[in-house]
């Protein structure tokens, strides 16, 4: 039994991506790894069956109080994956819910945080969620937001985007690491290879580079085409969507990018994301 390494992130913003990395990193396969998947090497802490294991009724019935006493359960069970520590895809935010943390440290062992410009998630998360621009702003500037209990996943704590940034990142810790979507679109082997030895691991270069290539946007969207990919919404015309920096640059307005950036200008500043004239 090890312990959980997180794959750590606000929604939209590169964990599947990640995972399909991984996944053709340590698997090594010929031809990209099967999206459909990725709960081979790293599972979801929100995924309803494993709170099914604890009550049988459909998730979507649980209260907010049962999900999070559930829980700590379910992150103890989730240890028990694999002899060594397991990967978990979380989008919650580091903070207490219900009188509970929403992540269990005392089976901690590590987090990967991936961030995104704040003004892209918002483009992003309208087409995946199918809200408005406006709506999805409220979405992301709203403290202690949440999402609602499904039949296939419980719900989660995101916190307004800042929330979520602040609760991973804001103590530095050998144990964190953390990395920025557009440096994964634009400097590819040096941030992969990163998150990587993170890890624990040194792979050669040309397996890396592998890797990268198995896992691009554009052969994850061309598996998505062809066969589909069962954790897209069913509002979503595509999960893999278009997978670019600065989209929001041809979609907002100047008075939703101010929305935004106001509510997040600190951190956005810390991570690079201001743009000029804002």
């Amino acid at each position: 039994m090890g312990g959980i390494i997180w794959l750590a992130s606000y929604p939209k913003s590169g964990n599947t991506w990640l995972r399909a990395f991984f996944h053709n990193l340590l698997r090594n396969p010929e031809r990209s790894y099967d999206i459909n998947r990725l709960s081979d090497l790293t599972v979801g802490d929100s995924q309803a069956h494993w709170y099914r294991e604890i009550d049988p009724r459909p998730s979507s019935q649980y209260t907010l109080a049962e999900v999070q006493r559930m829980r700590p359960i379910v992150h103890r069970r989730l240890t028990t994956l694999s002899p060594d520590s397991i990967l978990v895809k979380t989008h919650n935010a580091l903070m207490e819910d219900e009188g509970h943390p929403v992540v269990t440290q005392e089976v901690t062992a590590g987090a990967i945080y991936i961030i995104r410009n704040p003004l892209d998630v918002v483009v992003s998360l309208s087409h995946h969620a199918g809200t408005s621009i406006d709506e999805t702003i409220k979405r992301l500037n709203a403290e202690g937001a949440s999402s609602a209990n499904t039949d296939e996943n419980v719900y989660e704590l995101h916190g307004s985007w800042t929330q979520h940034v602040v609760s991973w990142t804001q103590t530095p810790s050998p144990t964190l690491h953390v990395m920025r979507y557009e440096d994964m679109l634009e400097a590819p082997l040096r941030t992969f290879t990163a998150a990587a030895k993170f890890l624990g691991l040194d792979p050669p270069r040309a397996r890396i580079e592998k890797a990268i290539k198995l896992s691009s946007f554009r052969v994850l969207q061309e598996q998505e085409r062809r066969h589909g990919f069962r954790e897209r919404p069913p509002q979503a015309k595509a999960f893999f969507r278009e997978g670019k920096a600065g989209q929001w640059r041809k979609v907002l307005t100047r008075e939703q990018a101010m929305a935004v950036i106001a509510a997040h200008r600190e951190q956005m500043a810390r991570f690079g994301y201001v743009p000029e004239g804002f």
